[in-house]
């Protein structure tokens, strides 16, 4: 049989016994070797939040979660080129299971130097890395991540490979703002901080000139309004689910030019990449060279690691809510 973890009622992950997939034409059977939690999205689901897709309000269940992992390929299905049977390869869109089918296209073949920890991160990265490319960022050019979870963390790695300065941090957390500043950060801070707006304009001669918003909170959205420079860009990472609150547009958008962009990892194309649009399977390769030549450190986020017995417990914590480590399950011994 084979171990998945599901989502089976809002709040409650089990681990269950169920069928082996069996491969089909263009189709790869992986066994995991290690899957994360991707917690923002993973606990939507799991609560049963009603703005989880942005399709429709409902939210049915059992649901899944589990869309960033690595493994080994055990078979391959008829005209599938790319890989081969006891290849390791880095999966998008997988699940928590110990097999799991994917399309050929949602594989990756690693190198040795690509451990475990970091592939297991990789499609995950492929989020904040899309974010900066829509905005078009510069070398030398001022940038801010607003919140340091797992994508904040990355982002803030990824904008100093891409030549941004100086680069700020910021999150509530003391703890958080010391790992970003490890991770590649100029300076980390708080946005509670009542001078928060003026330190930024302080920090980047008068405002920054592009923005990451990952929390997909409305009072951080308006705090780091405060801090652009005029024809700043503001990629929206974070997935907004709320609409409560307000943004006065005239003065902090349209006046000084600012550009909102949209950067859910499905706005993207599928197959041609062009300047700033890049497809899911270009962004992936190019993290992978960026680990392999030490411009990206994942495995550095990597906070605890468990067990997929150890879901139900690890599950109620996500849906308890507040912080919420880099958390990835352990396959190899399932």
């Amino acid at each position: 049989m084979n171990k998945s973890i599901v989502f089976t009622a809002p709040g409650v992950a089990e681990v269950l016994d169920e069928k082996m997939p069996t491969v089909e034409k263009g189709t790869v059977i992986i066994k995991l070797l290690r899957s994360t939690i991707s917690a923002g999205t993973e606990r939507a689901n799991l609560v049963g939040d009603p703005n989880v897709t942005i399709s429709d309000n409902i939210v049915p269940f059992p649901r899944r979660g589990g869309y960033s992992s690595v493994g080994i390929v055990t078979e391959i299905g008829d005209e599938v080129k790319t890989v081969s049977v006891g290849d390791r390869v880095g999966i998008s869109w997988s699940t928590h299971s110990a097999y799991i089918k994917v399309p050929e296209s949602n594989v990756h073949k690693l190198t040795e130097d690509v451990s475990d920890a970091a592939a297991a991160l990789i499609h995950i990265a492929t989020f904040p890395l899309a974010a900066i490319r829509k905005c078009r960022l510069e070398m030398g050019e001022s940038a801010i991540v607003m919140g340091m979870g797992v994508l904040g963390m990355m982002a803030v790695q990824l904008l100093k490979a891409s030549g941004a300065a100086p680069i700020i941090a910021v999150d509530p957390v003391p703890q958080k703002r010391d790992l970003a500043i490890k991770l590649g950060a100029d300076y980390a801070l708080d946005p509670f901080d009542p001078d928060f707006a003026a330190k930024v304009k302080g920090l980047t001669c008068g405002g920054v000139n592009v923005a990451i918003e990952v929390t997909g909170n409305g009072g951080a959205l308006n705090g780091v309004l405060e801090c652009m420079a005029k024809f700043g860009r503001i990629a929206l990472l974070g997935c907004t689910r709320s609409s409560d609150f307000t943004v006065d547009f005239y003065k902090k958008v349209h006046g000084p030019g600012i550009t909102l962009i949209g950067a859910h990892t499905l706005a993207r194309p599928k197959y041609d990449s062009s300047s700033g649009w890049w497809s899911e399977k270009d962004d992936y390769e190019a993290l992978i060279k960026l680990i392999r030549f030490g411009r990206l450190d994942l495995e550095a986020l990597v906070e605890e690691v468990h067990s997929p017995y150890d879901a139900p417990e690890v599950y109620k914590r996500l849906a308890a809510g507040g912080g919420f480590p880099v958390v990835q399950f352990d396959w190899s011994k399932i």
